[in-house]
């Protein structure tokens, strides 16, 4: 997943730790934007007790399979544009409470599908709707979005892949390689080799972010969801390596340790710890 190491990540999670994540939010730019409107949709309806979204809770495993009966993906099939008479549909059902989550989440994966009409009908619900209703659009270009409907939103940009942090998000890759392979002192020595490359906080927090978005693959491929990108196979290998409760266990761990980042303490401390912990996983 493109946007697992976007900056927009943090914004997210921490403004949902505070519970302060818009009800309505725009995301524009070149990234992956429908995968950071789940993201965010996760962290919304998210049920653990830690960070949000925290990825293994039931909650998020349904928004991340794209089976949450409060999570709603709008799309017309039938037309080029979006029917006025859906988007009333949308702005009727936003007033019926959630099925199961604490939010009703509408994402509109292509905002260049609604009419200037469509929008007027949206500015209504999105400014006065109710308050568990949650409406996340996807644009590249934020100004397809009307300026009355864009000033509601927080508009959060996302970066093209290319300016991720690539060889964080490649330690990433190779420590879930390692744990698949499952050889003891491996991982140490990773850690080792990025103390010495003397990896900082943001780059430690980037391949803990990307190690967890692959170990969610692969507990999300051992409920049947097919694996797909370049790390497919790597992800396929996690899952028969590890159980399901070694995956969430995994997950945990590394969330905790990405938290740990936040906060004024050494990346060389996080390295030496995180290989204790995950040699025994081993």
């Amino acid at each position: 997943m493109e946007f697992a190491n976007d900056p927009i990540t943090r914004r997210i999670r921490e403004a949902a730790g505070r519970g302060t994540l818009s009800h309505a939010l725009l995301f524009s730019g070149s990234g992956d934007r429908i995968a950071a409107a789940q993201y965010a949709a996760a962290a919304m309806e998210c049920q653990g007790g830690g960070q949000k979204p925290c990825g293994t809770c039931p909650a998020c495993r349904k928004v991340f399979s794209g089976i949450h009966p409060d999570v709603i993906t709008v799309r017309d099939e039938a037309h080029k544009n979006l029917s006025v008479d859906t988007v009333r549909q949308i702005r009727a059902d936003a007033y019926i409470r959630p099925n199961e989550g604490a939010r009703k989440v509408y994402i509109f994966p292509d905002c260049t599908i609604l009419t200037e009409q469509d929008q007027n009908v949206l500015l209504k619900i999105v400014e006065e709707g109710p308050p568990y209703a949650a409406f996340l659009f996807c644009a590249e270009n934020s100004s397809v979005v009307l300026q009355t409907l864009r000033s509601r939103c927080v508009e959060l940009k996302l970066h093209p892949a290319v300016t991720v942090e690539k060889e964080s998000s490649e330690a990433g890759v190779e420590l879930c390689r390692l744990l698949a392979a499952g050889k003891r002192g491996t991982v140490t020595e990773l850690m080792v080799r990025l103390e010495k490359k003397r990896l900082d906080r943001d780059g430690l927090a980037a391949m803990l972010d990307q190690a967890r978005t692959l170990l969610a693959a692969a507990l999300l491929a051992q409920y049947g969801q097919s694996p797909e990108g370049p790390d497919a196979a790597l992800i396929v290998q996690l899952g028969k390596r590890l159980t399901k409760q070694r995956i969430m266990g995994t997950i945990e761990l590394l969330q905790t340790y990405r938290g740990a980042c936040s906060y004024n303490v050494g990346a060389s401390h996080v390295l030496g710890a995180l290989a204790v912990e995950l040699e025994e996983i081993l």
